[in-house]
């Protein structure tokens, strides 16, 4: 097979790079080596598919954390993405947060209706063939009819990351091309480990809602859950980079403000007064305002003490984590392929004609719709250059 550009990975990032290569005039294979294509789309849709964050491109830029793909990122923002949605037909929306989502909320919707459009612009794509190796030019495919040997003019990689293997991104594509530049793959908005005692074992399962979260000089408000092994979330996901990063061998204590809507002052004369007859868990559930959950993430972290002592452990709790959950059951990852391996095109330098894009290239991968507006970029971007490349 001698297609112009051969697309290897069919999640958003190839998928991309697939569409634009066929709007450029490229005959374009894509090579996806699950039973389907988007799997990992259709996974991030089933809480709601964050498309893009309705902010600035430098927020953008610097939520991703790789300043290197600031032009590629402004070439496709998050007006772009919200204008390629309702292009295929979905509506969206933008949420209270900034977060954009489709109005149907789900991603089989908008998937069904990419897949169409890329098959009526004559986009050829291939299930169940996995990527084994790169022979005198050729890709090398394992197929349920045997081996496939594929010789484009050009090839884009997105392969994703090593995270969620069961959709696809194994990261065992490492193993084929050991000579790349790269980033040590590491978990990004991923849970992390908590030593709990038994007494928080009815709490598992259970958001904390309303809380404040310092690790450092890093502070976000907004809610987490516990878990049966220790805490995960949308805010816990906010600040994993900062927490990873930070973490020791021993792990490490980061600090939760239960009441960011009261001042320290209000809680000591709160807490101060009498109790009469009231147990004082009773008194601190009635004049803190504070849930089940928070109280007893206020225990948790050891007697109590004072009223004063009390008040400052409200709006001061410490959490201790242990570490970091595995990278497989991590939403994305960090690092990748280094900058320094890739063109301004994206490029292999090891590879001429071999561009990357996605979650395979060293950035931070973050959630609320940046890791999805930065592979749609990347693989947009990959794809426009695979397509000028096949050309010649």
């Amino acid at each position: 097979m001698q297609p112009d550009v051969l697309i290897i990975g069919g999640g958003p990032a190839g998928l991309a790079a697939a569409e634009v290569a066929s709007a450029a005039g490229a005959s374009v294979l894509v090579a996806e080596q699950k039973p389907s294509l988007g799997r990992k789309f259709l996974m991030a849709g089933k809480s709601g598919l964050n498309l893009t964050k309705d902010e600035g491109i430098d927020d953008i830029i610097a939520a991703c954390g790789a300043a290197w793909l600031a032009p590629i990122l402004r070439s496709f923002d998050a007006q772009a993405v919200q204008d390629w949605a309702q292009g295929l037909g979905q509506p969206v929306f933008t949420g209270s947060s900034g977060r954009v989502f489709p109005v149907s909320m789900k991603g089989s919707p908008l998937l069904r209706a990419w897949l169409a459009r890329l098959d009526s612009a004559g986009v050829e794509m291939k299930t169940r063939w996995r990527w084994v190796g790169m022979q005198a030019g050729a890709h090398r495919f394992d197929t349920p009819q045997g081996e496939v040997l594929v010789t484009p003019r050009a090839t884009v990689l997105a392969l994703g990351g090593a995270s969620w293997a069961k959709l696809g991104s194994d990261g065992r594509w490492l193993d084929i091309m050991p000579e790349v530049a790269m980033a040590p793959f590491r978990p990004a908005n991923m849970g992390f480990d908590v030593d709990w005692s038994a007494h928080m074992a009815k709490f598992h399962g259970i958001p904390v809602k309303d809380v404040a979260l310092r690790c450092g000089d890093a502070a976000r408000h907004g809610e987490f859950v516990v878990g049966k092994t220790g805490v995960e979330g949308s805010l816990i996901y906010a600040m994993s980079a900062q927490m990873r990063d930070q973490m020791g061998a021993d792990g490490l204590t980061v600090s939760l403000d239960l009441a960011p809507a009261r001042d320290l002052d209000g809680l000591q004369r709160a807490l101060a007064k009498p109790r009469g007859k009231q147990s004082l868990s009773n008194h601190l559930r009635k004049v803190s305002g504070l849930s089940p959950v928070k109280l007893a993430l206020l225990r948790e972290a050891g007697p109590l003490g004072t009223p004063d002592q009390i008040a400052a452990r409200i709006k001061s709790c410490p959490l201790h984590l242990t570490r970091t959950r595995p990278m497989n059951e991590a939403i994305s990852v960090a690092g990748g392929i280094r900058a320094t391996g890739l063109n301004d095109a994206l490029m292999l330098q090891a590879h001429r004609g071999v561009f990357a894009a996605g979650e395979m290239l060293d950035w931070e991968a973050p959630t609320g719709g940046y890791l999805l507006t930065a592979c749609l970029a990347t693989g947009r971007h990959a794809g426009a250059a695979a397509a000028q490349w096949a050309r010649g």
